[in-house]
């Protein structure tokens, strides 16, 4: 972000940015023009895997009875996702999901968390590709589980098939097979890559809108600092969006896979 604002004001960007500023060029030093498989976002995916995986890995290599800061902390994350989405949304059948659950919220919260980390202050979810990947793991979890508890046949008739008046059912049968799925997974995406694409187009307005009017020399110079104060407001609230939608995610996937595993949905 501060890099597009240093080359705005030295007058060699446009303003405002657009949706291409989240096609971002590769970042390997040979085949810039055709090797966009690895770019900054790939690289953020990448360190967000291997943060988390030496994390935990590093927490738990010695356990101990009376923790360490590091096995606090890591116990306390896993304890708060196990308690407070996967039993509160499944029962105790829910423990056996907590391992998932608690990698989906961290690595959701740490790729939200790149936004407004400086030298990175984009997220990967601001590409619909990832949180679309995610919402597609999560959509055969938690149908492969409703199959493997009910079997093929019983599980989609409890899915498409509501417990009302037969006259109703053709009206409510494509209601239901449209709404499980093909909505569920289509919200769960959207919903993570809206809030994150629409809160680093806020940031970038703001931050370069303040270079512009200070590059303006008019009396828009002064108002520059009005816009950089909102910025430093809206990362705040977005720090405050980041741990809302990776518990959103989290707590929506738990619930459809409670869906997947009750008698009758």
């Amino acid at each position: 972000m501060f890099g597009q604002a240093n080359v705005l004001a030295a007058g060699q960007a446009a303003f405002p940015p657009t949706v291409e500023d989240f096609y971002l060029p590769s970042i390997l030093p040979w085949g810039a023009h055709d090797s966009y498989w690895f770019t900054k976002i790939t690289a953020m995916v990448w360190i967000a895997v291997g943060v988390l995986i030496i994390f935990f890995l590093a927490s738990y290599r010695n356990p101990q009875l009376v923790p360490t800061k590091k096995q606090w902390f890591a116990e306390s994350i896993y304890g708060f996702v196990r308690n407070n989405i996967a039993v509160d949304m499944i029962g105790h059948a829910g423990v056996r999901f907590a391992p998932y659950f608690t990698t989906l919220f961290c690595f959701v919260l740490l790729t939200n968390a790149f936004a407004i980390i400086p030298f990175f202050q984009i997220s990967p979810n601001s590409h619909i590709a990832f949180p679309a990947i995610l919402a597609i793991i999560s959509y055969v979890l938690f149908n492969y589980i409703g199959i493997k508890q009910h079997g093929f046949v019983k599980y989609f008739k409890n899915s498409l098939i509501p417990p009302a008046p037969w006259y109703i059912l053709p009206l409510l049968i494509p209601i239901e097979l449209f709404s499980t799925f093909i909505v569920r997974p289509f919200s769960l995406a959207v919903r993570l890559f809206a809030n994150m694409f629409a809160g680093h187009m806020l940031l970038l307005v703001f931050t370069l809108g303040g270079f512009a009017m200070l590059s303006a020399n008019t009396w828009l110079a002064p108002v520059s600092v009005l816009s950089w104060v909102m910025t430093i407001a809206l990362t705040f609230l977005e720090f405050l969006v980041i741990v809302l939608q990776a518990y959103v995610f989290t707590v929506l996937t738990a619930s459809y896979v409670q869906g997947a595993l009750a008698e009758e949905h």
